[in-house]
């Protein structure tokens, strides 16, 4: 009889140490988890900051473009002047 209640007592004890052992784990996993996903926000921010800066850039080409032509025929037209 008093072997089946140290059994118990053992077996109870141990319960409890796997399920403290669990909890700590857990706690650690999510810390890490949230640390993980702040990067990579902080990251897609990033990426969508250089892809907005690259959309801008991108659109603002032609109309450059479009300011170099009309210049250089304007410097043509200047220098068929003289």
């Amino acid at each position: 009889m008093e072997s089946i209640i140290v059994a118990i007592i053992t077996s109870g004890l141990g319960l409890i140490g796997v399920i403290i052992s669990n909890m700590f784990s857990n706690k650690k996993l999510e810390g890490t988890l949230i640390t993980r996903q702040a990067v990579t926000d902080e990251k897609i921010s990033e990426l969508t900051r250089e892809v907005r800066l690259h959309n801008n850039f991108a659109q603002r080409v032609p109309v450059l473009e479009e300011q170099i032509k009309v210049a250089n025929h304007r410097i043509e037209d200047l220098e068929k002047a003289k």
